[in-house]
């Protein structure tokens, strides 16, 4: 999460969007202009096959002078490969001098502390690996990509990025998207600065628990699972023009990782996981790693 003026801490943003006061709105509901069928109105069509799978990543990296080199294998993502060695996504980055987007392709060598250096972490340092925010997940969580044949780096040198390196995959095609709610529910938490210097990364929606929760646009399925506490199970979906949508809290997830979905699709069922006390909605957009008001950008009713 971000925090424009003071720092705020995941776990107390999604404790502050179940105790706020309601406000006095209301969002529009779905079957707004521009939506599309419910996935039941298009029949019993074959799911698409994803288009990326993530795999365990197995901690097997060789020694060399001043640390540890993990070859990046198919389906591995930045996150579990931090996460298997026992530090951060951050650190990881740091420590082969990645570059945005942070895009990993198979076969690249990746330096990572000794077993020692690890051991001697403090245990805030330890505690970092697994604590992570939406913009972790965007930057860390796909799974590496296949790549050329071409010359590897020497050890402890960070990969050579190629052209074809530089562009997130899959690319999603098309203009920035007219996005829609993704449920039919009033205000408990609003976008922006909140009490305690919190601020809010998006709006939460009453919505009761088993509610469908709808794509608010076309893309990719880029996330779905539950490694941010604070949001229990939360959905990442890919957009055009580099848009992400965040779908929080939900009960059940329905769909996987690399999964193409279109506007109105059922993605979840609401609920109340994560740290709050009734069942809603968190609901981000956001434009590369900045968070934007969903209530500008949509509108309501």
């Amino acid at each position: 999460m971000r925090a424009p003026l003071l720092p705020v801490s995941l776990l107390a943003l999604a404790l502050l969007a179940a105790a706020c006061a309601p406000e006095r709105a209301r969002m529009p509901s779905p079957q707004t202009a521009g939506s599309t069928p419910a996935n039941s109105a298009r029949g019993k069509a074959p799911p698409p096959k994803p288009v990326w799978q993530a795999r365990k990543v197995v901690a097997d990296a060789v020694a060399v002078p001043g640390g540890r080199l993990h070859t990046v294998k198919p389906g591995e993502t930045g996150i579990a490969i931090a996460r298997a060695y026992g530090v951060s996504w951050t650190t990881l980055i740091n420590a082969n001098k990645l570059k945005p987007p942070y895009v990993l392709q198979v076969g690249d060598k990746l330096m990572l502390p000794t077993r020692q250096q690890v051991a001697q972490m403090t245990l805030e340092q330890r505690a970092q690996a697994f604590d992570l925010d939406i913009d972790d997940l965007i930057t860390g969580g796909e799974p590496a990509a296949n790549a050329p044949a071409r010359a590897r780096p020497a050890p402890g040198q960070p990969p050579r990025r190629t052209a074809a390196a530089t562009a997130r995959l899959p690319e999603i095609p098309g203009d920035a998207p007219a996005f829609r709610w993704p449920v039919e529910g009033r205000i408990l938490s609003g976008y922006g600065a909140k009490s305690g210097g919190r601020f809010n990364d998006g709006v939460n929606l009453k919505a009761s628990a088993g509610t469908p929760v709808r794509a608010a646009g076309d893309g990719v399925i880029a996330y779905a699972g539950d490694a941010i506490p604070g949001f229990g199970n939360l959905v990442l979906i890919k957009h055009a023009s580099g848009y992400v949508t965040a779908y929080g809290h939900n009960e059940a997830l329905l769909v996987e990782r690399g999964r193409s979905v279109r506007q109105g699709d059922i993605i979840a069922r609401a609920g109340d996981t994560g740290a709050v006390t009734e069942p809603q909605v968190h609901f981000e957009i956001r434009k590369g790693r900045t968070a934007l008001d969903p209530a500008r950008l949509i509108g309501g009713r």
